[in-house]
């Protein structure tokens, strides 16, 4: 069975079920591209507005760090105070950019994906640790897709770099002439910047094809072949032979039950040959007459055949057998339509066994 999956083709489209235990192993269609375009987009937008106020508190936190840097007294019990303190400061400025990266990571998966976790995902495995996978997986179509990409990406953001630099170029003439340092870093980070809004544009494009293509990707991973389908189908819905032993015989369990109920009933009213429907009414617990048995053909005979042996009249009325069989189901009590019918046939057995129904 092995065999003959491998041998066929996985034409077909995943199923929910294949979906489902995809997504509780961690395999899901993400592009790691577009979280990383997302907090690059995310660190621009906060550099754009706040990047001067940050650039101001690290260079007045450093001031005032060389300017007392003759008042301090360095000793073993001072030291881990100091740093602390520069750590804690540092920590302060940069917080923002580093919120900012995680919120920007965590949207980034989360709008792919959903909210996901996955143990199974993070378990450690020693197949992941063999030397053979792991090099059949460096020479995979998938290696040699994210190799392009990223070369792709390098010559990309090489060559924004250098058209932006060149347009630059006559101005960076200039800089000679500059006296003043915030002048000269408020221009360089100009460039940056434009460096890196140019770059990310592109990028976003490349996010959003790589997106594409591991969706693409993803799909083609879960295709199954035809027996794969079968195999799930007998797992989640029962083998069809079970299923149809199991229905016939909760077809004859219902049959005998049906047929035991047959020697209480008051009436059997036939077509005459091909169907049979038994009647039974209790005006005391009944508020209509109910079919406590039906059947065609040979079913038909049997219900015949168990109300001869038990004294049950036997009526012949052709359009009303056709009728209750269609409509009424086993069980249940009549229609108020075929309540006058039904009557003049329990009137007349009752007349016959001489039983009035009213006294």
């Amino acid at each position: 069975m092995a065999e003959n999956d491998q041998d066929q083709e996985r034409t077909e489209e995943a199923t929910s079920r294949r979906r489902d235990d995809a997504r509780e192993k961690g395999q899901v269609a993400r592009s790691q591209e577009l979280v990383s375009v997302g907090i690059l987009v995310a660190c621009l937008i906060y550099f754009y507005f706040g990047a001067s106020g940050m650039l101001r508190n690290i260079m007045e936190l450093m001031t005032s760090g060389f300017r007392s840097a003759g008042e301090i007294n360095l000793t073993q019990d001072s030291l881990p105070y100091l740093l602390n303190d520069y750590v804690f400061k540092y920590f302060f400025i940069l917080f923002p950019i580093m919120l900012i990266v995680l919120i920007a990571a965590f949207l980034g998966n989360v709008l792919q994906v959903g909210f996901m976790f996955s143990a199974e995902s993070v378990t450690p495995k020693f197949s992941k640790i063999d030397p053979i996978k792991g090099f059949q997986k460096f020479f995979s179509v998938r290696s040699i897709v994210e190799l392009i990409k990223n070369i792709f990406k390098i010559c990309i953001i090489s060559m924004v770099a250098y058209f932006v630099i060149k347009g630059e170029l006559s101005n960076m003439i200039l800089l000679m002439e500059q006296n003043s340092v915030w002048g000269l870093m408020t221009y360089l980070g100009r460039i940056c910047f434009k460096i890196i809004l140019a770059t990310t544009v592109i990028l976003v494009v490349l996010a959003i094809l790589d997106y594409i293509y591991q969706r693409w990707e993803h799909e083609k991973s879960l295709r199954m072949t035809k027996q794969e389908i079968k195999d799930e189908y007998k797992n989640t819905e029962g083998d069809p032979l079970i299923k149809s032993r199991i229905r016939r015989l909760q077809r004859e369990i219902a049959q005998k039950r049906m047929m035991a109920a047959v020697p209480k009933a008051d009436v059997v009213i036939t077509n005459p040959t091909h169907l049979a429907v038994a009647i039974r009414y209790d005006h005391e617990s009944m508020t209509a007459p109910k079919v406590v048995a039906k059947g065609a053909n040979l079913i038909a005979e049997k219900i015949k055949q168990i109300a001869g042996e038990n004294d049950i009249p036997i009526v012949e009325d052709k359009p009303l057998a056709q009728v209750l069989y269609k409509m009424v189901d086993i069980d249940c009590l009549i229609p108020e339509d075929l309540y006058k019918a039904v009557a003049e046939v329990l009137a007349f057995v009752y007349d016959q066994k001489k039983i009035k129904i009213f006294g």
